[in-house]
């Protein structure tokens, strides 16, 4: 059973549109441009001194077919990654 990777992004739907044409990626990848969806997983900052207001942070959610979270890590800098071999090893835990 394969995993589905989705990327949400607060970049509008146009934006995200003309990134992957440039970039010529297939990954599929959906706008919270309105933030509707971060809120609700934890992954927005509200900072009244910041220029953009409510941003994301970056995070990483796992989610399996029946909509059951297995994994959530939200970083403190959206410069953080997450260590792939971390991703990996929470995919494979969600699956079985």
């Amino acid at each position: 059973m394969g995993a589905q990777v989705v990327g949400v992004s607060t970049d509008h739907h146009l934006a995200l549109a003309a990134w992957q044409k440039d970039q010529k990626s297939k990954q599929l990848l959906l706008s919270d441009f309105r933030r509707q969806m971060l809120p609700t997983y934890g992954a927005m900052v509200t900072d009244e001194k910041s220029p953009v207001f409510r941003y994301a942070k970056r995070a990483y959610f796992i989610v399996d077919k029946s909509g059951t979270i297995k994994f959530v890590k939200v970083m403190d800098s959206a410069l953080d990654l997450l260590n792939p071999d971390e991703v990996l090893a929470a995919v494979k835990a969600a699956n079985n």
